[in-house]
């Protein structure tokens, strides 16, 4: 474990982050709420949300007041779940895949663990093409450079190496890179948003008819998708906050940052959809605005972007880090980070080369990531709603002597429910090249099936017997009680998150 100096400096603006999974000492715990804000509108700063609102319009049908429904909600239902989960950062101390570890087991964590950090590369691979399609359109607009295989590597390459570079060094980096982004992206986002008022046909767009109900609700499941895949790692972003954080500002905060960023661009993309229907079907989802926006709006906007998707790829890689480490990869969390870089790579490189539809690629792979994570957000969410504290140390013994071992490593009942869970998920599952025998039901044919698997994980791991007594208790400090606003008491832990005496009410 760092010494307390070093963590220490990494909370307060040290360069590199030496602290892996191990829980965040009360002492150091020195994080702000308000903090979260930038780091969630980092998160969502992706042109890829112009190409989503554009879909909005061509493939759901939609009209412009029913994608600002989409607009709204979507970010509200995603980014409160993700908000919600990252209320056990600050009770834990610890990354979510870590915390994890409580509700599954040392061994149970695995699985689930292994499948979100699978399913990472998958994310890690569209954001890093997203950068390097945005490298190529700067580099067409200012020289008129084409796009070539030579050109490919090279931009991913470097994309993928400044996002090694941020992720490696650890939260403070992220943190500062956010909040700069955050003012940079909004100035020009305003200077879009005017350019786009003063040269838009309204007329056309507010003619548009209204799509059907079915339309608009699949709409907000495919915009929330994206939301859903950062609920893992939410806790990442909160561990250095201390216990008595408010639990309101957490979700708040998180809630408020992807908003601010959903709601513009996905409105923006469906008023461009109108001009340009052939957005939301590109093969490349970045060149578009060059032909959109002139070249004084086009080519800052593009580079503020692909600042932000580097972030995005950063926190994204900072999360799949702590998870390497939750399987047993005994390296450094930086070291974790190189492997999801060079497999972003290499995948990175197919898909531009090789794959024949990025946004089929892109929106089939987000169904199916939704449902992997929501397997797990069903059971971790209603462990959390009851569960009062963790034992930092059982969360770092990973040998029979744990309290959080169980049976033979094993929590069966969240693996029971985790593995029914996602399993009818992908029953009501539907993407270009697999569907799911209920995928035609109701659940299917609006984009679902990830609701359906969270629905399915929870209420089974609820009603599921959970022994008691047979881990051992898990004391809360003293100083580490909330106030009510917060939710959370003192008392003792039991297996599986059933706490040995009560449990909590949650006040969020």
């Amino acid at each position: 474990m760092p010494h307390a100096s070093e963590s220490e400096d990494a909370q307060s603006g040290g360069a590199l982050e030496s602290r892996g999974l191990e829980p965040v000492p009360d002492a150091e715990r020195t994080g702000r709420v308000r903090e979260l804000f930038p780091t969630w509108v980092a998160a969502n700063i992706s042109v890829l949300l112009l190409t989503m609102g554009a879909g909005l319009i061509v493939s759901n049908g939609l009209n412009f007041w029913q994608v600002l429904v989409v607009a709204v909600a979507a970010p509200v239902l995603s980014y409160g779940i993700v908000g919600l989960i990252s209320i056990a950062g600050k009770r834990g101390g610890a990354p979510g895949m870590a915390l994890s570890r409580a509700v599954f087991g040392q061994r149970g964590n695995l699985f689930p663990g292994a499948l979100i950090w699978v399913a990472r590369w998958g994310w890690e691979t569209i954001n890093a093409v997203t950068g390097a399609y945005a490298v190529l359109t700067v580099l067409d607009l200012l020289f008129g450079v084409r796009s070539n295989t030579f050109l490919i590597v090279v931009t991913l390459l470097a994309f993928v190496s400044c996002t090694f570079l941020v992720s490696g060094l650890g939260i403070t980096a992220l943190r500062v890179c956010s909040t700069w982004s955050t003012y940079l992206f909004g100035a020009f986002s305003v200077l879009v948003l005017v350019y786009l008022v003063a040269d838009t046909d309204w007329s056309a767009v507010f003619a548009r008819p209204a799509g059907s109900t079915a339309m608009l609700v699949a709409g907000v499941g495919t915009i929330a998708a994206g939301g859903i895949s950062w609920v893992p790692s939410g806790p990442d972003f909160t561990r250095y906050l201390p216990r008595t954080a408010s639990s309101k500002g957490v979700v708040g905060s998180t809630v408020g940052g992807a908003g601010i960023v959903v709601l513009p661009m996905v409105l923006m993309g469906a008023v461009m959809a109108v001009a340009t229907p052939d957005l939301a079907s590109a093969q490349d989802p970045v060149s578009f605005i060059g032909e959109l926006l002139p070249a004084w709006i086009s080519v800052p906007y593009l580079l503020i972007a692909l600042i932000g998707m580097l972030l995005i790829n950063s926190m994204s890689m900072y999360s799949a880090g702590f998870t390497a480490q939750t399987l047993g990869i005994r390296v450094s969390r930086a070291a974790a980070v190189s492997v999801n870089a060079v497999i972003s790579l290499v995948f990175g490189f197919l898909l531009m080369v090789v794959a024949s539809s990025f946004i089929g690629s892109f929106i089939s792979f987000l169904t199916l990531l939704a449902v992997a994570f929501s397997a797990w957000i069903g059971v971790f969410g209603v462990d959390m709603l009851s569960r009062r504290t963790y034992d930092a140390e059982a969360l770092m013994d990973t040998t029979r002597t744990s309290a959080y071992w169980y049976r033979g490593g094993f929590a069966w009942q969240a693996m029971t429910a985790w593995g029914v869970a996602l399993v009818a998920g992908l029953l009501f599952t539907r993407v270009e090249w697999f569907a799911g025998p209920l995928a035609s039901s109701w659940i299917g044919e609006n984009g679902l099936g990830w609701a359906a698997t969270i629905v399915v994980a929870g209420v089974l791991y609820a009603v599921l017997p959970r022994e008691r007594g047979a881990a051992r208790a898990a004391a809360v400090p003293a100083e580490g009680r909330e106030d009510a606003a917060g939710g959370v008491s003192g008392g003792v832990s039991g297996e599986g998150g059933a706490p040995a005496e009560g449990r909590e009410t949650v006040s969020i």
